[in-house]
């Protein structure tokens, strides 16, 4: 069986040689309508992708969700992109930051900034990520997890559990958790943690006692209307585990107001380790994450084995396990401070 060749596809398509191989290297200079023509060719004359040539990876784009460039998640996601940079320096690559949003032409900004490789930070919905992936770039999601894509991730199972199971050391009885929206993989997973510890320790997992903190943009008053909810209960919760620094600070802060004594009243733990965590009054227990090393491990990841990256399941002989086998999960730990015990 002959192989098929660039030329093979520029005669189905009625394009150039040239105009065939930017398509499908997705390079710009080209309607999106071509490029598509292009793929659509050379998947049906069974073209071999792996002919492709994978040239060094000289730039690459570091993707942020609109809804995590904020003050809120400044603190987590910009260390992240610190570890990238270094990275990034340290192999001679160029990184772009670029925030996109679910409305936006993400395939245009890829496009604009023609990168050789995409790092993902954080939620993105999963048409964002389908579209992606057909870019045909080698791709890492960092701080999230899907199916068919390589992942770096803290181990938030094992911190929502270690936060859990020292707030139950301590004597507490009735442990609340703030989360936030279980779909963002990382929330999800340290909430599985903490009703792990709950159940480990045969203690009683009640409802009332886990409360999404609700979306109301920029500011506070989505922890503070949860924390009201958590107060007003005819049981009181002892202590709180908060799914992040951000909203655990904000909760300690509304507590102190409220007249509420911090560790003696409520003990609280917080996720992430930020900066304002030590800083805060009283200093805030949490479960530390490296996150400059999520950042370094994301390039270190795009730099390893970029053909398993691409993930094109479309290519001959593409097994979907060969790329979910590809996760990587970085060790946390248990930071205790005052806000959670106090001897």
């Amino acid at each position: 069986m002959s192989q098929v060749t660039l030329r093979h596809i520029a005669s189905a398509t009625g394009l150039s040689i040239g105009t065939v191989s930017r398509a499908l290297k997705n390079q710009g200079g080209m309607t999106e309508a071509t490029r598509t023509a292009v793929r659509d060719a050379a998947l049906r004359l069974g073209y071999d992708f792996s002919l492709l040539k994978k040239g060094r990876i000289r730039r690459i784009a570091f993707l942020l969700h609109s809804q995590h460039n904020t003050l809120t998640s400044s603190p987590f996601f910009t260390p992240v992109l610190h570890g990238a940079e270094e990275a990034c320096r340290r192999e001679g690559i160029a990184l772009s930051l670029i925030v996109v949003g679910p409305a936006e032409p993400v395939l245009e900004q890829i496009r604009l900034h023609q990168p050789d490789a995409i790092l993902c930070a954080g939620f993105f919905e999963p048409e964002i990520l389908t579209a992606l992936q057909q870019t045909g770039k080698p791709m890492v999601l960092v701080d999230m997890h899907r199916r068919g894509f390589t992942s770096i991730n803290p181990d938030n199972i094992s911190g929502g559990y270690l936060a859990t199971q020292h707030l139950l050391r301590v004597g507490r009885k009735r442990i609340a958790m703030l989360s936030g929206s279980l779909a963002h993989y990382s929330i999800g997973q340290r909430n599985r943690g903490f009703r792990q510890a709950l159940f480990d320790a045969k203690m009683h997992a009640d409802p009332n006692l886990e409360v999404s903190v609700p979306t109301m943009g920029e500011g506070d008053d989505g922890v503070i209307e949860a924390m009201r909810s958590l107060l007003a209960l005819p049981k009181r919760p002892d202590a709180l585990f908060c799914y992040n620094d951000s909203t655990a600070l904000v909760a300690m802060k509304y507590c102190l107001g409220e007249g509420l004594k911090i560790p003696y009243d409520l003990a609280i733990v917080g996720f992430d380790d930020i900066a304002a965590a030590a800083a805060a009054i009283p200093p805030l227990s949490t479960v530390r994450v490296d996150k400059e090393a999520l950042g370094r491990a994301g390039v270190d990841a795009l730099l390893a084995k970029p053909e398993l990256q691409q993930t094109n399941s479309q290519q001959p002989g593409f097994q979907q396990s060969d790329v979910d086998a590809t996760q990587i999960t970085l060790p946390v730990e248990m930071i205790v401070r005052e806000s959670s015990y106090d001897d």
